[in-house]
């Protein structure tokens, strides 16, 4: 016989996961010290929500679980942000929140998180594929085992189980259960996707997060090749294709390049669309002239699909890889037409702002930064005008080597993701763009990074105000409210009182002296860098 906390450890352990991030309490102590004595890591994080974006970025690259671990009531409650992010990824994540005790559900008791309180597995449901309360012992094996499949399978995503204290450290047989193996998922609507792109004249590719998920990058590359078709990528989609590649003309939609917008509306008769649902924040700038006569949509998901541009559209349904290698297995490279561009640059030059004196323009700041990294390091980009700036400017040298949810958008997720991906990946530069805004949201979390010495390089743009909005309002209005900061942050200092070495920076000299350090610093290192506060970022196009 073994305890349900004790089956649980060795389970994640066999699956490959070796870390779990989390906040201890009253509830979930028979976890904690069963993850101790299998000697499985514990990361201590400074809030529940960056326990769970931490987890997410290490599902992100360890390809296995993620593991967050909240106790009752406002532990779990913390959490849910970081569960409706992971969801926007489509990671699968197992979040663990605790209950006092079973036996005393009913009564009146502190951090109740059942129906008599804070009901945590009805506030789960709307941002994990599975919740449910674990309320006997010889229940866990069969709701363990929904939960693996749930997150694991189809489409991938966050699960949450709630297990009180007393039902840990119940003993019950023990049981064997196996990651599920994955059901091909090739759709039966390849044939009818090949005689489109054959008679198709101008088509054009647009390329989403979804690629990054199914690790389709070498598919995405020879059906571009192969029919000469030229790509564009959306904001998430930014680092599934190299900035060379031939035809590439850059991200569409916000943080969109010129070129992009040029060839739309020059006419597209096919849009191929692979792994994004089309949402506003991809669309941003498109215009009904711009309209293609003809959308293939390749997404694993449903919902959205053929909802986004009314235009007659082909669900292609399913995992991306699976389906375009089912795609180029049966078509072979054209030889007699090229639609792709010889370079993107030869059709619009991109205009590049000039270094200012008291501070460095955001765009030049992203080129510097590429210029100083070296073409393996992985990127987290946060949610602002940053990581737009990023998406512009910031050249792709490897596929899968830059990271960003345009969906659900979290302030200060890309911290604690950059931190997670560090601990699964620890060979690998890890990068994380963010704003003054977001790490005033979720910035203590270097500490945690500072307590492990894990040499992440945290990137910090400082205008003293929320940006985006700030810049997005006055676009729209001619006025902002409530977006500048009266006193703005002195993130140096703030990374010092961390743990963190720290550098504030106003040219690019002093940029490029800092990211060289940083990657040789054996812990983390916060690069603040101050940048124009009426530099207009390229997020204008939404509305």
């Amino acid at each position: 016989m073994k305890t349900i906390a004790a089956l649980l450890v060795e389970h994640l352990r066999k699956f490959g996961v070796s870390h779990a991030f989390g906040i201890p309490g009253k509830a979930v102590v028979p976890l904690l010290l069963e993850i101790e004595r299998q000697e499985m890591t514990y990361v201590l994080a400074r809030h529940e929500s960056g326990a769970g974006f931490m987890a997410g970025g290490y599902a992100l690259q360890n390809h296995t679980f993620g593991v967050a671990i909240g106790t009752s009531g406002p532990g779990g409650t913390n959490m849910l942000t970081a569960a409706a992010q992971a969801m926007a990824y489509h990671l699968p994540v197992l979040f663990i929140t605790g209950h006092p005790a079973m036996k005393d559900t009913g009564k009146a008791i502190g951090q109740d998180s059942s129906p008599f309180g804070t009901d945590l597995v009805k506030m789960f449901e709307p941002v994990t594929l599975f919740s449910t309360r674990v309320e006997r012992g010889d229940l866990f094996p069969m709701y363990f085992r929904h939960a693996l499949e749930k997150a694991w399978t189809g489409r991938k995503g966050p699960v949450h189980l709630s297990i009180p204290a007393d039902v840990l450290m119940e003993e019950i047989e023990p049981f064997d259960v196996s990651l599920p193996q994955p059901l091909p998922a090739v759709s039966s609507y390849i044939d009818q996707v090949i005689p489109l792109l054959e008679r198709a004249k101008s088509p054009l590719l647009f390329v989403g997060k979804g690629v990054h998920l199914s690790r389709a990058y070498d598919e995405v590359r020879e059906l571009s090749l192969r029919f000469d078709i030229p790509v564009i990528t959306t904001p998430g989609g930014k680092g599934t294709v190299i900035s060379s590649h031939p035809g590439y003309l850059g991200p569409f939609g916000l943080g969109g390049t010129a070129e992009a917008s040029h060839y739309l509306k020059m006419g597209v008769d096919l849009l191929i669309v692979i792994g994004t649902k089309l949402s506003d924040m991809t669309l941003a700038g498109f215009t009904n002239d711009m309209n293609p006569q003809q959308i293939i949509q390749f997404d694993i998901e449903p919902t959205f699909v053929g909802k986004s541009i009314p235009v007659p559209t082909l669900a292609v349904m399913g995992d991306a890889k699976e389906n375009l290698q089912a795609l180029l297995a049966k078509t072979s490279r054209k030889e007699d037409i090229s639609t792709v561009p010889a370079s993107s640059s030869e059709l619009i030059e991109a205009e590049k702002p000039a270094a200012l004196e008291k501070w460095i323009s955001a765009g030049r700041a992203v080129e510097v930064l590429r210029q100083t990294l070296p073409a393996q390091a992985l990127l987290f980009g946060d949610d602002g005008s940053h990581t737009y700036y990023a998406i512009q400017h910031f050249d792709i040298l490897q596929e899968g080597t830059f990271f960003f949810d345009d969906v659900f958008g979290t302030m200060g997720h890309a911290i604690g993701y950059a931190i997670g991906a560090k601990f699964a990946n620890p060979d690998r530069p890890i990068v994380c763009l963010t704003g003054d805004g977001c790490i005033l949201m979720h910035g203590t979390e270097i500490s945690t990074a500072a307590c492990h010495q894990l040499p992440v390089i945290f990137v910090v743009f400082n205008n003293g105000r929320l940006d985006m909005v700030d810049k997005g309002m006055r676009h729209n209005i001619g006025r902002s409210v409530g977006t500048v900061y009266e006193t703005a942050v002195d993130i140096h200092l703030f990374a010092r009182s961390l743990g963190a070495a720290s550098f504030r920076c106003t040219q690019e000299q002093e940029m490029e002296e800092a990211v060289t350090f940083a990657l040789k610093q054996q812990g983390p290192t916060v690069i603040e860098i101050m940048v124009d506060p009426e530099e207009v970022p390229p997020t204008m196009m939404r509305g």
